[in-house]
């Protein structure tokens, strides 16, 4: 295979490319370009476009066509999809592949085909969409004056940092096959925080927050899937950009408070706006124009990241869900899809522990969005201090995030002889307290982290002012600094890693003992690979490799992994109760042994609009349909029953939560009578469930 460099057409579907990537240069002479955009004459062209691209338009006579697809997708209901309407619009302006009225045929059998079993309603939106490409596609003269164009939009800022320049930007630029080998690190290791620096810029819609009706709960923050939007707190009588609007800080004194969003990083799914508790005619977020605030919110952006972090955790608890969005995400800017119902609990477990995080990650969506080459999404607080991830392979995980627990265990291990040793040879001083402190607390991740912070401090001196045997000892607690704090050992992964290909060796480190902690996001489905069944997909539920409904039910892996008695078990959904997920994450960690939470993630293969994602969480949970709940192994043989369950009775209907989901209503529109028996046994699995978590919890 080859790329192309002379092309007979170009597409450009979105209008942000046009200022961040080279989109003409392969056009071949008198080549085809069609622009999805709102400029639709050449005055607004000539002002919007970059000088070099009106120059190589210009001198290769090209042929130059708009069409505002996301304006049409909206008017037909298709949100931000226009796929339908770019390949429409292609093969009008190709007539010589084939007559338009034969390709228009094609596509609507192709859409019938598609999505018919999402229902009557997508099927005649996109023939719409098909039909309104053909009537609204324009034609534009290229002007001449444009091959000698000097001025026109500018070209994206890059960012003040060596390795985006050097590296990365070449890399998203399309540039990167010539890179040398000397431009990457030799052991495959590349630098966390550089989502950061990519700034697409491709919402179509951001939210914009009301400081008059807010309530500042935070809530809109802890459900973004990018870690987009974010409470600022500025010091009272600070200068400020002038439109960095503020109102002031509940219980915290002398200090205002603002929603702030980073507009170029957003992708504009509107689940912040969805989840705002304010009432619908006062909501203080809501979604807007992305041109019409992007210009002052990156300058009120780049004002708060400059601004100084606020300890709030004495007003505010780190695991409430108000208290937990003041600390800066250690998780940002994936490339997750918008709404993604995964990334936000990863995003608020970086929250609570990132700044101690060691992460073995799944193959899978996690893997996708959280390690794509050339940014990661991982980044590191002011100390410089972050996550560490890695992925291995599917079949592995558990095995690989036990290995990076024993790894530190052994290093640690030794770490303490050296410090025994230490103090059996006389150490005095701040080092020998410090020495005292972390041997009586070792295991606690708060204490641990003062300690290495303190032996940074006295350590260069200490070896300074000692000999022998013990200046050598010293010396080598110093180099094993990075064990001095007790690292939070994470493994990610899917329903489809967990519940299946990963299933053995999760088990088997799960029965070790020893204290990891396991997140499983579960869409039900495999959802990188396209939505194929997996041990997680409920009865009834129709998916790849199960097309007529899924005949067989869920595997209950909690309560498989609960039968050891020794493994932290909770079953949480963020959208239903947030802080009982905070409230299982935070017991997790602190458990000196294995955890396992497994988390209910909305996603594209279940058909539903993503912006209601977490909505769908507590509509499950209201449904029967998910259950929430926690066991803890410190409570058994004391009076408390170390099961809790979290979710109530349920309130609302099963049958109509499922329908609501293209992946069970399809089943009921292309085979009534098997989706009515499937989704009666499917409901009964579980109410048995149900009532199997009950007797558990004395109920």
């Amino acid at each position: 295979s080859y790329l192309i460099d002379a092309a007979d057409f170009i597409a450009c579907s979105q209008p942000s490319y046009v200022t961040r990537y080279d989109m003409a240069t392969d056009l071949k002479d008198g080549g085809k370009f069609l622009l999805n955009c709102e400029w639709d004459t050449a005055e607004k062209l000539a002002e919007n476009l970059p000088a070099t691209m009106k120059r190589t338009l210009a001198e290769k006579h090209a042929k130059l066509y708009v069409i505002d697809a996301i304006k049409i997708a909206q008017s037909i209901g298709l949100g931000g999809r226009t796929n339908a309407i770019m390949q429409a619009a292609f093969f009008k302006i190709n007539p010589e592949i084939m007559p338009y009225a034969e390709a228009e045929d094609w596509m609507k059998q192709y859409v019938k085909k598609s999505y018919g079993k999402k229902g009557d309603d997508v099927v005649n939106m996109n023939y719409a969409a098909i039909d309104k490409a053909s009537s609204e596609l324009k034609e534009v003269a290229v002007p001449a004056s444009w091959a000698n164009a000097t001025t026109g939009a500018a070209p994206v800022k890059l960012a003040d940092d060596k390795y985006f320049r050097e590296v990365i930007h070449p890399i998203i630029s399309l540039q990167g096959d010539k890179l040398p080998s000397s431009a990457f690190n030799a052991d495959g290791s590349v630098p966390t925080g550089t989502t950061r620096f990519e700034k697409r810029g491709v919402a179509v819609n951001v939210p914009k927050w009301n400081a008059e009706n807010c309530i500042q709960c935070n809530q809109c923050s802890f459900v973004c899937p990018h870690a987009c939007i974010r409470p600022a707190l500025v010091k009272d009588g600070a200068e400020k950009p002038a439109s960095f609007e503020t109102k002031a800080a509940m219980g915290l004194k002398g200090y205002s408070y603002r929603m702030q969003l980073s507009p170029l990083d957003c992708l504009g799914c509107g689940v912040c706006a969805n989840v705002c508790p304010t009432k619908e005619d006062k909501k203080a977020i809501t979604m807007v124009p992305l041109e019409t605030v992007v210009k002052d919110e990156v300058v009120n952006y780049e004002y708060s990241e400059k601004l100084p972090k606020v300890d709030t955790k004495e007003v505010f608890k780190p695991t409430t869900v108000k208290g937990s969005q003041f600390n800066k995400p250690l998780f940002e800017f994936s490339g997750a899809c918008a709404g993604c119902g995964e990334t936000p609990y990863i995003k608020v477990i970086t929250q609570l522990f990132g700044d101690r995080m060691i992460v073995a990650n799944a193959t899978g969506c996690s893997s996708i969005y959280g390690g794509s080459s050339p940014t990661c999404p991982y980044t590191k607080n002011d100390e410089g201090k972050g996550p560490a991830w890695a992925n291995s392979l599917f079949e592995d995980n558990a095995e690989y995030g036990y290995g990076f627990h024993l790894a530190y265990a052994q290093r640690r291990s030794k770490l303490g002889d050296l410090m025994r040793r230490g103090l059996e040879l006389g150490l005095r001083g701040r080092c020998a307290e410090a020495f005292r402190t972390w041997l009586a607390n070792k295991k606690s991740g708060e204490i641990t982290k003062q300690v290495a912070k303190n032996l940074e401090i006295a350590l260069p001196s200490a070896i300074k002012n000692n000999k022998g045997e013990l200046k050598e000892i010293l010396k080598e607690v110093n180099d094993s600094l990075d064990c001095v704090t007790k690292k939070s050992i994470w493994i990610f992964g899917g329903d489809g890693w967990a519940y299946d290909i990963g299933y053995g060796g999760l088990d088997h480190v799960l029965a070790m003992g020893e204290d990891v902690n396991v997140l499983v996001v579960d869409t039900e489905v495999y959802s990188n690979t396209g939505g194929q069944a997996s041990k997680s997909t409920p009865t009834g539920s129709v998916a790849k490799f199960a097309a007529g409904g899924k005949r067989v039910k869920k595997k209950d892996l909690g309560m498989m992994a609960m039968s050891y008695g020794y493994v932290y078990v909770a079953q949480c959904a963020m959208g239903s109760n947030k802080q009982q997920f905070l409230n299982a994450i935070t017991e997790a960690e602190a458990y000196d042994g294995p955890s396992l939470i497994i988390c209910y993630a909305p996603c594209i293969n279940h058909g539903i609009k993503m912006s209601n994602s977490q909505n769908e969480e507590k509509k499950a949970v209201d449904a029967g349909y998910w259950h929430l709940y926690r066991y803890n192994p410190e409570k058994v043989g004391t009076e408390v029953n170390p099961f809790t369950l979290d979710s109530k009775d349920p309130t609302e209907s099963y049958q109509s939560f499922i329908l609501g989901e293209t992946r069970y209503a399809s089943l009921k529109k292309a085979q009534p009578e098997l989706a009515e028996k499937l989704f009666e046994r499917a409901e009964e699995e579980n109410t048995a469930r149900l009532q199997k978590y009950k007797n558990l919890a004395g109920k």
